[in-house]
């Protein structure tokens, strides 16, 4: 018997992108979790690993700000950075809720893009 694209009838794009998009992420959680028994809180390892995370999810907000894509980028600069110092704002009021900080961002997103039309 031989395995052809026809045999997971029109399935097989979506298994696709499942291998894809899981196995090379994956790989590198695996290898987090078995390294992370060996690193002390507190290391050197273990805070370059922090800054680094840190450094993506602010390039990555940075980048959905100031360049965005889609529906996103219909909304004025303005409204987006008024929604992250806002959604910040709260966040640090509210003792660091996430849920406050994102739901606050949202909201003013969602008003700005109502009164900009």
């Amino acid at each position: 018997m031989t395995l052809s694209f026809d045999s997971f009838g029109g399935l097989w794009p979506y298994l696709f992108i499942l291998l894809a998009g899981t196995l090379p992420t994956d790989i590198w959680r695996w290898i987090g979790v078995a390294a992370g028994g060996f690193l002390r809180e507190g290391s050197e390892a273990l805070t370059l690993i922090k800054a680094i995370a840190t450094a993506l999810v602010a390039a990555v907000v940075g980048q959905l700000i100031l360049f965005p894509s889609g529906e996103l980028a219909a909304s004025p600069t303005a409204v987006r950075v008024a929604a992250a110092a806002l959604g910040w704002l709260i966040f640090r009021l509210a003792r660091n809720s996430v849920l406050l900080g994102v739901l606050t961002a949202e909201a003013v997103l969602f008003a700005g893009w109502s009164l900009t039309g």
